[in-house]
């Protein structure tokens, strides 16, 4: 018998994958296009594409403090879990974090506040929005610090109001007096923002001020209008500045929604408990049914840990350990920063974030020029100190946020940069000589701008 040999078949060659089907046109709503976004994760992506080549960034896009949350309010979280405090609770937050809020907030500030009055949100993010979307009609307009916390000016434009930007000038610290906020109300006024100390400039308020923008406030404003007082950073201050708050001011507590949360703090950007203390208790059980609608509610085991982490003696500590980094890295990047030409930078009061002002750098490396001669497209959507942004990204491994980030609207020709100092000091030292060298790479900007990649 013979025996029959076969050759083995040829391997199939696999067919080219179509490409993904485009969605259809018309899918998306009119004013899902309004919204913007929060550009400090939009470059998320970009570094990790530039580290999987081997490169390590020097992270300073993301407000976010690099220490651990403290075990304290570690190891409440946890308990409550083994207690089994994992399910539905309370829209509205939890009865013992509230109370604490209620009693925090009352004391520091020299006010009356009821937990009826409390609102508890996934971060402090959600209420921003929701404010707007709750007290403002279409064409009814929202007044907010520029540069700002850029989801100030993205909802405004989002529910198809008018957004107001209040110009912060570097020559006033990024403060404002009340003439300059007088000059922005009008009978269509609904909200008006204020955030001290302020992301991303560290700006602060003193108390003559804050009397003075109330005073303004109470003369002028619409009384329909609520001040929302971002209050976020209220425990970050160097220099021996306090806290200020303008519902602590005759007549504001009636007219003020306080903001505050867990994230910068107590270093717990994870933890996802935010609040907002309301005038009334019936503007807080609308917002209550909103978090019906949208979340449902907050965990309740960061919850109690929220509760801890405001009332337990062991917190102060852990904060005054953390400003106490803050400052030490503030005070090192704003002179390294000042050392290099091209770059002016003021000393904030507060928050963990630096400003500085590269209107020189912008125009040595040839950014001005460059920006000039993109094309109209493109050109709008970036600015000179985005060209800076991008090149400190890509060719020297340094993220950063540029001037258009904290508000787009009448920002043209304002050169600046967002750094976070919330990242380690070695960390910090190696970024500083990289944007030195940046500052002086006039060919290497060149080669950039000339390969058209990342401009924005």
């Amino acid at each position: 018998m013979s025996t029959v040999l076969l050759s083995a078949p040829a391997p199939k060659i696999p067919a080219k994958p179509p490409a993904p089907p485009k969605p259809p046109a018309g899918l998306f709503a009119r004013r899902t296009k309004l919204i913007g976004s929060e550009n400090a994760f939009r470059i998320g992506p970009q570094i990790r594409e530039i580290e999987s080549r081997g490169g390590k960034v020097i992270k300073c896009n993301l407000g976010e403090p690099d220490f651990p949350l403290a075990r304290h309010i570690a190891d409440e979280v946890k308990r409550q879990i083994d207690l089994d405090q994992t399910h539905y609770c309370d829209p509205q937050g939890i009865l013992p974090l509230r109370e604490a809020v209620a009693r925090t907030m009352s004391a520091r500030r020299g006010i009356s506040i009821t937990p009826d009055r409390v609102v508890v949100f996934p971060g402090g993010k959600p209420p921003i929005g929701l404010t707007q979307q709750t007290y403002c009609n279409p064409r009814d307009e929202v007044i907010y610090p520029s540069p700002g916390y850029p989801i100030y000016e993205s909802f405004a434009t989002y529910l198809s109001l008018k957004p107001v930007p209040l110009h912060l000038r570097e020559a006033a610290d990024f403060s404002f007096t009340g003439r300059e906020l007088a000059a922005l109300i009008t009978k269509r006024t609904r909200v008006i923002i204020l955030n001290f100390p302020s992301n991303p400039t560290g700006g602060v308020v003193s108390a003559e001020q804050l009397e003075e923008i109330a005073d303004v406030i109470r003369r002028k404003a619409p009384p329909q209008a609520r001040i929302y007082s971002d209050e976020i950073y209220e425990d970050i201050l160097f220099d021996g500045n306090v806290h200020h708050s303008i519902a602590s001011l005759p007549g504001m507590v009636e007219r003020t929604i306080i903001a505050s949360g867990v994230s910068k703090s107590y270093a717990w950007t994870g933890g996802r408990v935010g609040w907002a203390v309301f005038p009334t208790a019936e503007e807080a059980a609308v917002f209550r049914n909103l978090n019906i609608n949208y979340f449902s509610c907050i965990p309740a085991y960061n919850q109690m840990g929220a509760a801890v982490a405001l009332e337990s003696p062991l917190s102060a500590a852990e904060m005054a350990r953390m400003r106490a980094a803050f400052l030490e890295r503030r005070d090192l990047m704003v002179a390294g920063l000042n050392a290099i030409p091209g770059i002016s930078c003021r000393k904030p009061g507060g928050a963990f974030y630096l400003f500085p002002n590269i209107a020189g750098v912008c125009r040595d490396l040839g950014a001005v020029a460059a920006h000039r001669k993109l094309p109209p497209a493109l050109r709008e959507r970036t600015s000179p100190a985005t060209l800076v942004q991008m090149f400190l990204l890509w060719s020297h491994l340094v993220a950063t946020m540029d001037r258009r980030s904290f508000g787009r609207i009448g920002s043209e020709g304002q050169h600046y940069l967002r750094l976070s100092i919330a990242t380690a000091l070695a960390d910090l030292q190696t970024g500083l000589q990289r944007i030195r060298a940046a500052a002086q790479d006039h060919d290497g900007f060149q080669k950039f701008i000339k390969a058209g990649q990342h401009l924005c």
